[in-house]
């Protein structure tokens, strides 16, 4: 076979291939194998496989052709391809074609050393390799480059390049490979990691065989209720015309109902070198100075909690995923390909939550010990003239994200040891809403007359308790009053056209082995929009008088209510069984209330449709031509082979930005210090552009010193392009802002892309053939992050209606104390046409507002990224029995210290932790066990001037199932078996940012194999 040595053809017999049948002896199994040699052996992501030929082994030579079923062929098949590999190379494997080892990717994905992730209700999502988040790793489907698409929150335009699992189902998955070194011949993109995702081939296996699975899903953590839902799963694959043709077809429906409850907190930082920063303590001598205990010293940084609420979500989330393979082999040297894959994820959720909001006037504190304080509670007191507000808000988010891959491959195996394979796709991935109201929707209501509201941080969960003023009831439903309400509308779509040409050359002399070169051309167009109705009517839709308010509370019929209880919700998170803590609150339905409100306050404009035309439009086309080079050495060490190769991947690319923006036509006061940008529907384009080029060398060695011993030296250059959202041009500014003015942003597409320089070391003991042993170090230094210019200037004519002739008299006129409603009812007697829809319109008289507007850029900051991975794969004997062990060491040299304030801006690394995963298995006599523990510890979502991170967090799993007879099997799931939660804060862990409540989920199910 060419291309295989001798002793890589025994070991290629022996490979249990990701989609080899059960007990497939001899040819079919050499045959089946071959396909895992083609894109694994030589270390490269290959669009297809080269066709396999019929040679085996010389039978009379001693024989290791032992079968190997379950979990042990899919470990067997993932030590193979990281053994054969050259270079750092990882994966996952399928146990037999429909049964990948876990219902998720994202969670196969963490049992790799290196590999973490972040999850999304509950499900794993996004994926992070030495501690470089998803925004940094390249996902490619059978080396095809994958379009991404993430709607975002509806109040910016999306802008992420991570790939999402959670619109893959694992069914129908042949591989997840892990590239860690750079390569040619491997597509950019990723820094962290290049992630292929494999799908099996009808010619990779001769014959029909396939499997259908039925299974039940029921996950604990649905609020009041107990859905089984349905997931069903099937593949099909035959050969015919003398097992010249193919065909390969696989369809996966699922769906969930869950429920992710979460405490929710916002911050303000403290007292940065003013008196009067909104939010800051009373400083000592002053009044209210007595009220806080403990309080921060002047160089201590602190901050105050600016809102909290408790947040019950429900939601749905149906998944359907397919694809298509049609193949022909005309001759023993052409294979044709053609494929489709196709999948589609949608999601609704329907919130209902119960939140404060402090307006920092009489407020009472304790605190813990510099140099970062943390707050143990704060408390706010109002009078019954104030009427603060207590918030029953509800949300609905429904979206769909939906993708589109249709390939084509030819594959030649020219005379001369030539190989020629040319591959072409057109990929779409598109996010958009799916109802009428948009993707991201929020409705307020209220009911007024707080008398006091705290926050307790003293425990996992912030405890929230409120008292209102005599004689109000907080669960009389009668007087819940609408008040502000906002409908987003988000679209994401990036498009992926790619041709790529590769070729190799087998060479039969002594040093060199073979060449691979190529050519890659990708044009990724990308249209990210979106548009926002946002009535900001918190002090009660129609008006914020007593009658306007109890007018609008008789719109809503009592019966449009439930009661939600609090400390149920959050069951075993520390802080749940305080008494103080809120018990109840009202939900309700949400499309209801809108049209409810449509029809009289025509909130929606009175059609009940609240989807308005996209005023932010943003549209990238970027086009990169790849050609490479790669050439692949073999020699004799210590008497065994070793491998030599070297290769230099340049890369052209060029981006063209147009965004079509919003243009700003005033302001308006709505608050004591809310204020928002008014806008008219007027818009315009612009449009810039950008290139660069890149060289990327790579060199990797490895020798075996001794049998089954492999060691590993690799030095690789890697890149990382820029988001979409730092690409994309236009000006545009936050829709809200304060008293001392607001914030904007301005893209640039002439970044050019993160660049990585890395070093590689391992050595690997493969003491039998599903055993091993290898330690690791790497070392990565990234340049050109991505830093922020921040200017400080007015936008677009934009005054501010709290600082102008108008309001210094109504302060001249009521005192300096008065009240934003004293304020505004005398602007609107005194100046006709001030005040509309109970605001304060801004005109050009007033002083203007400053914006910071930030503008990204690539700085001269760089960062050095290093760490150990240690992994053992052990079976023990002949007894069933195994286990997997992994952890990973990561530093880097860029912290972000939490002693610093806010007013300092600070470069570091984020993402940035150490991981480990072990897992314990038996697989004997038709029974399949697992159990396995992912650990990660705490690290830094976010940086910037405010840190956030996401604290340490562990998962249980277990699966197990049963072969009753020949091909029928019954399974069992759990995930998340303790119902561990999860939790973040800022730079204090008194100052948490979320809670989140997670439960088990089980399934249970029967699979038919053939």
């Amino acid at each position: 076979m060419r291309g295989l040595t001798n002793r890589s053809l025994s070991r290629w017999v022996i490979g249990t291939s990701a989609i080899a049948l059960l007990g497939a002896p001899g040819l079919a199994m050499a045959q089946d194998a071959a396909a895992t040699v083609g894109n694994t052996g030589s270390s490269e992501i290959a669009p297809e496989a080269a066709p396999p030929t019929t040679t085996q082994a010389n039978p009379t030579e001693p024989s290791e052709d032992i079968v190997v079923t379950g979990i042990r062929a899919s470990l067997r098949a993932s030590a193979d391809i990281k053994r054969d590999a050259q270079g750092i190379v990882d994966a996952i494997s399928a146990e037999d074609i429909g049964k990948f080892p876990d219902t998720n990717l994202a969670e196969s994905l963490q049992r790799i050393t290196g590999v973490s992730i972040d999850r999304s209700n509950g499900e794993g999502s996004f994926v992070t390799v030495r501690g470089l988040g998803p925004e940094y790793n390249l996902v490619v489907l059978n080396g095809r480059q994958l379009p991404t698409s993430v709607i975002g929150d509806g109040n910016s335009a999306p802008t992420s390049r991570a790939f999402d699992f959670a619109n893959l189902a694992s069914e129908g998955i042949a591989a997840l490979e892990v590239y860690k070194s750079g390569r040619a011949t491997v597509p950019s993109g990723g820094i962290g990691s290049t992630i292929n995702i494999r799908t099996p081939r009808p010619l990779d296996k001769i014959g029909t065989r396939g499997s259908i699975a039925a299974r039940g899903v029921i996950d604990t953590s649905q609020n009041g209720k107990n859905d089984i839902t349905p997931e069903v799963s099937g593949i099909f694959s035959t050969t015919f015309g003398g097992d010249r043709f193919g065909i390969l077809v696989n369809g996966v429906y699922q769906k969930r109902h869950a429920s992710v409850n979460q405490a929710n907190v916002g911050w303000r930082d403290g007292y940065l070198g003013s008196e009067n920063n909104w939010g800051s303590l009373a400083q000592p001598g002053t009044p209210r100075a007595a009220n806080i205990t403990n309080r921060p010293g002047p160089t201590d940084v602190y901050e105050v909690p600016q809102n909290a609420s408790y947040d019950v979500n429900d939601f749905t989330r149906e998944r359907i995923n397919g694809q298509l393979v049609l193949q022909a082999r005309p001759t023993d040297s052409l294979t044709a390909t053609a494929d489709f894959t196709y999948s589609r994820n949608e999601v609704k959720t329907r919130n209902a939550n119960v939140g404060i909001w402090f307006n920092h006037n009489d407020t009472s504190s304790a605190w813990t010990d510099g140099p970062v304080a943390g707050p143990d509670f704060y408390t706010e007191r109002f009078t019954a003239a104030e009427a603060k507000d207590l918030s029953y808000s509800s949300a609905l988010t429904a979206y769909r994200t939906q993708n589109k891959s249709l390939g084509g491959n030819l594959t030649w195996e020219a005379p001369g040891g030539v190989t020629i394979a040319l591959d072409a796709h057109h990929s779409t991935a598109e996010s958009k809403p799916t109802n009428k109201y948009g993707n991201s929707n929020s409705l307020g209501t209220a009911i007024f007359g707080v008398a006091t509201q705290t926050i307790n941080f003293e425990k996992d969960l912030p405890v929230i308790s409120f008292a209102m003023q005599p004689g109000i009831d907080p669960l009389n439903a009668a007087l819940i009053t609408p008040t502000g309400n906002a409908f987003r509308n988000s679209y994401f779509r990036d498009r992926i056209n790619q041709v790529q040409l590769k070729g190799h050359y087998d060479h039969d002399g002594s040093f060199l082995d073979s060449l691979d070169w190529g050519f890659a051309y990708t044009d990724n167009k990308v249209r990210s929009a979106y548009s926002v109705l946002q009535n900001d009517t918190w002090g009660g839709t129609g008006g914020d008088s007593a009658a306007q308010r109890a007018a609008a509370a008789a719109l809503l019929p009592d019966d449009i209510f439930k009661l939600i209880g609090v400390p149920g919700k959050f069951e075993g998170v520390s802080g749940a069984s305080n008494p103080a803590i809120v018990q109840q609150f009202y939900g309700y339905d949400f499309e209801r209330v809108v049209s409810l409100l449509d029809q009289t306050y025509g909130i929606c404009g009175g059609d009940g449709d609240c989807l308005i035309p996209f005023n932010t439009d943003r549209r990238i086309r970027e086009k990169t031509v790849a050609p490479y080079l790669q050439i692949n050495n073999t020699f004799d060490l210590f008497q065994n082979p070793a491998h030599l190769i070297a290769g230099i991947r340049y890369e052209h690319t060029s981006v063209k930005s147009s965004a079509l923006v919003p243009i700003p036509s005033g302001t308006r006061q709505n608050s004591q210090n809310e204020f928002n940008v008014v806008y008219s529907g007027q818009s315009s384009f612009t449009t810039f552009a950008g290139q660069y080029d890149e060289w990327l060398p790579s060199v990797d060695l490895d020798v075996q010193p001794i049998r089954n011993v492999k060691l590993r030296a690799s030095y690789s250059h890697t890149i990382t392009r820029a988001d979409y959202g730092s690409l994309q041009g236009g000006l545009t500014v936050d829709q809200l802002f304060r008293v001392g003015g607001g914030t904007g942003a301005q893209g640039n597409p002439n970044l050019v892309p993160f660049k990585s320089k890395n070093i590689d070391l391992s050595a690997e003991w493969y003491y039998t053939p599903e055993s091993y042993m290898s330690v690791g170090y790497f070392r990565k230094k990234v340049s050109n992050y991505i830093g922020s210019t921040q200017v400080n200037t007015p936008a677009f004519g934009l005054t501010n209606p709290a600082n102008g002739p108008r309001y210094q008299a109504a302060l001249a006129a009521l005192g300096a104390n008065a009240t934003f409603a004293q304020i505004r009812d005398y602007i609107g007697a005194n100046f006709p046409g001030s005040v509309v829809n109970g605001t304060i319109l801004g005109t050009a008289a007033d002083a203007p507002v400053n914006f910071v507007i930030s503008t990204p850029f690539n700085s001269d900051e760089t960062a050095t990224i290093d760490g150990f991975e240690f992994a053992i794969q052990h079976s023990f004997w002949d007894t069933g029995f195994g286990t997997q062990l992994n952890y990973t060491k990561v530093d880097g040299n860029r912290d972000f210290d939490n002693t610093l304030p806010a007013s300092t801006s600070q470069f570091a690394v984020n993402g940035l932790s150490d991981s480990a995963n072990a897992s314990a298995y038996y697989d004997k006599n038709g029974l399949q066990a697992r159990v396995s523990y992912n650990w990660r510890a705490e690290f830094l979502a976010s940086g910037g001037i405010n840190p956030n991170y996401v604290e340490g967090y562990g998962q249980v799993d277990a699966t197990a199932s049963y072969e009753f007879i020949p091909g029928l099997t019954a399974f069992v799931e759990a995930i998340n078996l303790t119902g561990a939660d999860r939790r973040g804060h800022r730079r204090s862990d008194r100052n948490v940012t979320f809670v989140v409540k997670q439960d088990a989920r089980y399934s249970a199910g029967v699979r038919f194999s053939f």
